[in-house]
């Protein structure tokens, strides 16, 4: 069986657990106009492949002891493990928050040609 980046997988067990050095990392924000500009920003910088904006989401948390509510903006950027630092570094850079969320999780599989394009779309 080959896998992800022409690596030959011994078996299907296997390959349900190949890791990738693919990232999706999660932000959210306040506006759509401030998550539109760091989406555009991080593309133009090529420390994203492609960013997902998704906008009207709810966000329900705890802030400074106290139960907040909050509509919100979440981006989904799509990156390299490489690049994963850059992309934190530029969300808080950019960021209005005091406190910006900035989850990175590892993607251990996907499409073989979309994983290809991430990694030539970042550099």
């Amino acid at each position: 069986m080959l896998g992800t980046a022409g690596r030959i997988l011994s078996s299907q067990t296997e390959a349900r657990f190949y890791m990738t050095d693919k990232r999706i990392v999660l932000t959210t924000f306040a506006s759509h106009e401030e998550a539109r500009k760091i989406a555009l920003g991080l593309v133009e910088r090529r420390v994203a492949a492609c960013v997902n904006i998704v906008t009207k989401i709810e966000s329900i948390y705890r802030w400074q002891g106290k139960v907040e509510e909050s509509k919100e903006v979440l981006l989904i950027i799509k990156t390299t493990e490489a690049a994963a630092a850059r992309v934190k570094d530029a969300i808080r850079e950019m960021h209005s928050y005091e406190l910006p969320e900035c989850i990175v999780i590892s993607i251990t599989d996907g499409s073989e040609s979309y994983l290809k394009w991430i990694a030539e779309s970042v550099d």
